[in-house]
């Protein structure tokens, strides 16, 4: 017989659960005292928000779902940002939430929620456990639900009562995702589609891939000589160093990679939905019918035929369909080689470009160092803004999990996405660019760093507004400043209070040595880095884009 606590614990530790983030509640005590003496890290968080978001990276690293506890009512509240993040990009999460006592339950108890109303639109399962005997068998299915098809977040409620009942429950066991697999008619026809192209390309994302995953997809790509795009937030998938790799399909992309994809003859999308930003607001690919020959390979079969109507769809895993490939056979002739390597100069000459922006800091610059001194295995993490386009743009993701990125746009998400990142790979170098906005959103996580000694560094990039709004702010009402200022504390003195390493950095020069001393510190680092607010992005200014505005409007 044992507590409901217990047993949520046991089947954590059935399922391989090595961390756990949590702000702690009186709601759940039964599991923070079962926890006391099980073999799982806890981390403690200071926002349920920022304990989802490290909870997600985990799942991004890992592969196994995430796990996360908070309390209820305004725990289960501010976690929701992490669940939404979880749901927009397929990662793989188990949310447990303390609730009130059953006998309560109605009544408009101190902190009541209805789960199941709250998380509906936005988790894959939501289940309020009544029984502590079948406590086993809900965080199974969790996992299995986390995991499978294509993977997102689950809720599962914890009553007080039934953590604290004692129950005899069967012994739980790990739970591994069941693979979709291709056929082999499937995996036939596309290479009759392949040999008939004259113009194809590969373009990756989604979830639910691996090292190995990636690794078997690159030699398809060698045997092909296929050029090779990654989806919005997606570059980890495949080297930029590889010859075959032809840049990332986001936000502003290469325009010559754009033009590469519209007019491709055929185009292979694995594990992506190729949802508003990778499809350039929809325009990408004609609906429902793409003009080009379209092969989409999905986990879930719904996504398939959901937005664009495939040439051949595939209903399988990254993972097994990457498998699958070595079974394919390249054309004698392969008549795009050239446009590979043409792919491959263009990704080139826009990774390695060096735009002169306005101000002393001049961002290409501090990238194209960081290209070289960063280690292949670094994790990048970043959130939502402008800022993000430096890094997205002009540094090289060289392996499967380098790099954690919200394809939701969740401003907030890169500050504890690095902290969980560094809790879960504590031997591989974490950075984290934030821009000013972007940071304080979830920068109290920094506090988490420094309580476990994780020295990440925080790149913070501030101009004194949230910019990608006073972007659109400029372009859709000219002059016309509404709400986008902003009056930001001293980063630097932010870190050194919390006990880590500040430095401020305001001019080109001083970037790397400011980050070789916050390497040297080995302590959580924040690089305050100052950009002139006139430099939203690498290609405009703010008065570039004001001014043609106003020249569109008369």
């Amino acid at each position: 017989m044992k507590t409901g606590g217990q047993l949520i614990v046991d089947s954590l530790i059935a399922q391989g659960v090595e961390h756990v983030f949590c702000v702690p509640g009186e709601s759940y005590l039964a599991v923070l005292d079962a926890l006391h003496d099980a073999s799982i890290n806890v981390t403690v968080c200071r926002q349920e928000g920022g304990a989802t978001m490290m909870a997600d990276a985990s799942a991004r690293l890992t592969g196994r779902p995430g796990v996360v506890m908070v309390t209820r009512g305004p725990g289960a509240t501010n976690a929701s940002p992490g669940i939404h993040i979880a749901e927009h990009d397929s990662v793989p999460l188990v949310m447990f939430v303390g609730q009130i006592d059953g006998s309560m339950r109605h009544r408009g108890a101190f902190q009541e929620m209805d789960y199941r109303a709250f998380f509906g639109s936005t988790a894959k399962w939501v289940v309020e456990i009544d029984d502590a005997a079948r406590i086993p068998e809900h965080v199974s299915r969790a996992f299995h639900v986390a995991m499978q098809g294509r993977p997102g977040p689950v809720i599962v409620a914890l009553p007080e009562d039934v953590l604290s009942q004692m129950a005899d429950a069967p012994q739980a066991k790990r739970v591994e995702p069941v693979q979709t697999w291709p056929g082999l008619t499937q995996m036939a026809e596309l290479q009759k589609l392949l040999w008939a192209a004259e113009r194809p390309i590969a373009i990756l994302g989604g979830s639910g891939w691996s090292e190995k995953a990636c690794a078997s997809f690159a030699r398809f790509s060698e045997r092909f000589e296929l050029p090779v795009a990654c989806s919005f937030r997606r570059q980890m998938l495949f080297s930029g160093d590889h010859p075959n790799y032809a840049g990332e399909i986001g936000i502003a992309p290469n325009p010559k990679l754009r033009a590469r994809i519209d007019n491709s003859d055929l185009v292979l999308l694995v594990g992506g939905r190729m949802a508003e930003m990778p499809s350039q607001s929809y325009e990408l690919f004609s609906i429902p019918y793409p003009k080009q020959t379209f092969v989409h390979v999905h986990a879930d079969s719904n996504e398939l035929g959901r937005v664009y109507h495939p040439t051949l769809g595939i209903h399988a895993s990254p993972a097994a369909f990457a498998a699958s490939l070595e079974s394919l056979q390249p054309p004698q002739r392969i008549p795009w080689a050239q446009q590979t390597a043409e792919a491959r100069a263009d990704y080139l000459a826009w990774n390695e470009a060096k735009p002169i922006i306005p101000g002393d800091l001049q961002m290409a610059e501090c990238m194209a160092w960081l290209r070289g001194r960063l280690p292949a295995d670094a994790i990048i993490t970043n959130g939502a803004g402008n800022y993000a386009t430096w890094p997205a743009r002009f540094l090289k993701y060289r392996s499967f999990g380098c790099q954690l990125a919200p394809c939701s746009g969740s401003m907030g998400y890169g500050a504890p996405a690095a902290v969980g990142a560094k809790r879960v790979e504590p031997d591989r170098m974490v950075v984290a660019f934030a821009g000013d906005g972007c940071f304080l959103m979830n920068g109290q996580e920094f506090a988490t760093a420094v309580q476990y000694d994780l020295n990440v560094i925080f790149v913070v990039v501030d101009n004194g507004m949230y910019g990608t709004i006073r972007m659109h702010q400029e372009r859709e009402f000219p002059g016309r400043v509404s709400a986008t200022m902003l009056k930001n504390p001293d980063f630097a003195a932010y870190a050194r209070a919390f006990g880590g390493h500040g430095e401020t950095v305001r001019t080109t020069a001083e970037f790397a040595p400011a980050f070789e001393r916050a390497i040297a510190s080995n302590k959580p680092a924040i690089l305050h880095c100052f950009i002139d607010p006139e430099a939203i992005t690498p290609g405009t200014t703010l008065t570039k884009m004001r001014e043609a505005a106003q020249a569109a409007k008369k």
